[in-house]
């Protein structure tokens, strides 16, 4: 039998992989050949590559399957971020500390941690090699200028809070790229956050607040997108679709969008505040690789998470190509099938348990409002509470702000939350 892999979420969209060696579906020995001077034994029977939520989440499930010394992550970062958190650090409502944790302190116990990274990876041979261009043109060293930030890295997230406070006067700009990012729904939050800081101190009237998307549309549901019109217009927000951003002139304070209906027409905008997301992609590791796609994401059915063509290879989280949202809500519902798939597949079973697409989009919409986004793979709302949470909520906002960190870091991340299903079939006496 050959081994099982497991390619996980991704930081930047990072990876982890799970490999397991030939035997496991007979229940014998099973394991992943690596190369690499830091690990402390070649092989393992599941190995995984990547310590994001996916990669963490998914070890500790299979520790509890196959024992932690059959189990090791390979890891490079030292410290592991509670990344949803970063919308409220760019609004200054929340501390960068808070969404940081030390990486052994989230690593289940027993299992090893190697510190390298993956250059290479071979599931016909079942090994992995460890080693010891989306770009906008002006980044990142336009980050080293005032009047910039991203909540999309731990260097830059701070940076939009200092942007935030110090605006004065004129053009403050949000962008969404013309990629997959991570949670959608991000690039307008902190927006929305501005807005709401800038009415509090007194100087909203003295913003143009601008968000150029590359997307066609505000949001991709339409029961959320309806209410977040509502909000921008209420709000006095100039919305640019099809707006792409290519390039940032940082020391004369400009940002230059392509008109993705008109290619090769740019506009050039002042800015007095710019937040940047920037474009994502798969890691090189993943790109032209015998598990991705013609793309370079892991490619797995979107129902089981197996891979199509390796059967003991399985994904998770944000390089996968599962056609929905990068969310760590969508990585919690995915492992929940992931371990019962892979199961049965230790027993050699057909994988019967189906991942229907769930992720979710806390929309920050204020300080103390949220619209709790739902939804699957073919867009429609799957809400857990029997309300209609396209409405702007208090409680909602404290679910993002404190109870979804409590549960990430002492459920999701030892693997005991698989998601709200049983919650939601509750709430709606088992009518969804």
């Amino acid at each position: 039998m050959s081994a099982i892999g497991v390619v996980s979420s991704c930081s930047c969209l990072r990876p982890g992989v799970w490999l397991l060696k030939p035997g496991m579906q007979k229940m014998s020995s099973f394991g992943l050949h690596t190369a690499a001077r830091c690990a402390a034994k070649d092989y393992y029977e599941v190995l995984v590559l990547g310590g994001g939520a996916g990669g963490i989440t998914m070890s500790a499930r299979m520790k509890r399957k196959v024992g932690a010394g059959n189990v090791a992550v390979v890891e490079p970062s030292k410290t592991h971020y509670y990344q949803p958190l970063w919308t409220l650090v760019g609004g200054g409502a929340k501390q960068l500390a808070a969404s940081a944790r030390p990486t052994g302190s989230v690593m289940p116990k027993g299992v090893e941690w190697i510190k390298s990274r993956v250059t290479a990876l071979d599931p016909d041979k079942n090994c992995v090699w460890l080693d010891n261009d989306s770009k906008i043109k002006g980044l990142p060293e336009g980050f080293h200028h005032p009047k910039i930030g991203s909540n999309y890295s731990v260097h830059t997230v701070e940076k939009t809070w200092k942007a935030l406070q110090d605006f004065k006067e004129g053009n403050a700009i949000f962008t969404f790229p013309n990629t997959p990012v991570k949670c959608a729904g991000a690039p307008q939050k902190i927006m929305y956050l501005s807005e709401a800081y800038w009415r509090k101190t007194g100087r909203r009237s003295k913003a143009n607040i601008m968000f150029n998307t590359s997307l066609g549309v505000i949001f991709g549901v339409k029961k959320y997108a309806d209410a977040l019109l509502e909000i921008i217009k209420e709000r006095n927000i100039a919305v640019n679709y099809k707006r792409n951003l290519v390039e940032v002139r940082a020391d004369k304070q400009e940002a230059v969008f392509e008109n993705l209906d008109k290619p090769g027409v740019t506009e050039v905008h002042q800015y007095e505040m710019l937040h940047v997301t920037p474009p994502m992609g798969p890691p090189d590791v993943l790109i032209n690789s015998a598990v991705s796609d013609e793309i370079g994401w892991v490619d797995v059915d979107k129902e089981t998470l197996q891979h199509k063509k390796y059967p003991n290879v399985f994904g998770i989280g944000d390089c996968t190509n599962l056609p929905t949202s990068k969310t760590a809500a969508a990585v919690a519902a995915q492992s929940a099938v992931l371990d019962k798939t892979i199961s049965l597949v230790m027993k050699n079973q057909l994988p019967t348990k189906k991942y229907d697409g769930y992720t979710s989009c806390p929309l920050v919409t204020g300080y103390n409002k949220v619209i709790l986004a739902e939804f699957d793979y073919d867009a429609q709302p799957l809400e857990t509470f029997p309300i209609d949470q396209s409405k702007e909520r208090v409680t909602m906002y404290h679910m993002k702000a404190d109870m979804m960190p409590f549960l990430y870091w002492n459920a999701l991340l030892k693997g005991y939350w698989g998601g709200p299903a049983p919650v939601r079939k509750l709430m709606h006496l088992g009518l969804k």
